[in-house]
C-alpha cells in the first residue's frame, strides 16, 4: 500500500535536496498516474507520469530481448539537451522518476534513487485501478 501523499513529501524533498540540479521528483503507478511529486506543479507531474507509462512499457519490451533475464525494467536514463530524466522501478507497479538539469552528477542521482527505493520500496506498491483485472 502506498503511504499517504503528505507522508511522502519529506521523502521526495530529501532526494531532491541531496542531489544538486534535481528539478522534479515523482512517484507514479505503472499505468502513469501520479502518486506524489516534489518540485513540479500537478500538471507537469501528470504529464511526466503519463510519459513514464510508455517508457516503462518500452523498456520491458526491450528487456525481453535478453535471453538470460526476466525482462523487468530497473532503470531508464534519457539524456536530452538541457538535462536528464531517470525512471526506476520502485515497488510493485510503482516507479520513481527524477528530472534533473545538466550538470547533475548522474551517478549520485542513480545512487540516491536506489537508496530511496531500498529504504521504502515495499511501501511503494500501486494496486491496479480495477482490482479484478491484474496485469
Amino acid at each position: 500500500m502506498i503511504p499517504h501523499r503528505s507522508n511522502m513529501d519529506w521523502i521526495l524533498n530529501d532526494l531532491a535536496h541531496s542531489v544538486p540540479y534535481v528539478r522534479h521528483v515523482i512517484v507514479l503507478s505503472a499505468d502513469g498516474l501520479r502518486i506524489a511529486q516534489y518540485g513540479a506543479d500537478p500538471d507537469t507531474a501528470d504529464r511526466l507520469a503519463a510519459a513514464c507509462a510508455g517508457l516503462q512499457s518500452l523498456a520491458a519490451a526491450v528487456g525481453h530481448e535478453f535471453p538470460h533475464g526476466n525482462g523487468a525494467m530497473k532503470l531508464v536514463v534519457i539524456e536530452v539537451d538541457g538535462g536528464y530524466f531517470y525512471l526506476m522501478s520502485a515497488g510493485d507497479r510503482a516507479y520513481l522518476a527524477v528530472l534533473a538539469d545538466e550538470g547533475v552528477d548522474a551517478g549520485l542521482v542513480s545512487h540516491q534513487m536506489r537508496d530511496l527505493v531500498d529504504r521504502i520500496g515495499e511501501h511503494l506498491s500501486a494496486p491496479p485501478r480495477n482490482p479484478e483485472v491484474v496485469a
